[in-house]
């Protein structure tokens, strides 16, 4: 579950509003998604299914978020900004990062089951 939400962090902007319009989810999702799977990281590690070094690449994509949410400009949450926002470019880069260090895939993009 987190190195399937790592994949759509770290996903050109272009694939990941591809996936926002294939499951009607706003771009929030993205990080919804991320906090979710971050939560279980230490669990991982302890699990040794996690590398223990690739902590700080997910802290850092975390803590980009939150101060992404921290911030009242809500065009942060869109589409467009997916592919120009600086918050974003640096989660992408943190979640490639993990990618590469944990020997995964950046592609394909999961698929998702939306409960409304």
């Amino acid at each position: 579950m987190l190195i399937e939400a790592v994949v759509v962090v770290a996903a050109p902007a272009s694939d990941q509003v591809a996936w926002l319009d294939k499951y009607d989810v706003p771009p929030d999702e993205i990080a919804l998604g991320f906090d979710d799977a971050f939560r279980l990281a230490g669990r991982l590690v302890d699990e040794e299914q996690l590398s223990r070094h690739v902590l700080p690449m997910l802290q850092m994509i975390d803590e980009v978020f939150s101060e992404m949410s921290q911030d009242t400009d809500g065009d942060r949450w869109t589409r467009a900004a997916l592919s120009t926002d600086a918050g974003w470019g640096r989660a992408r880069q943190s979640a490639r990062e993990v990618l590469t260090a944990e020997g995964e895939e950046a592609s394909p993009l999961p698929s998702i089951c939306i409960v409304r």
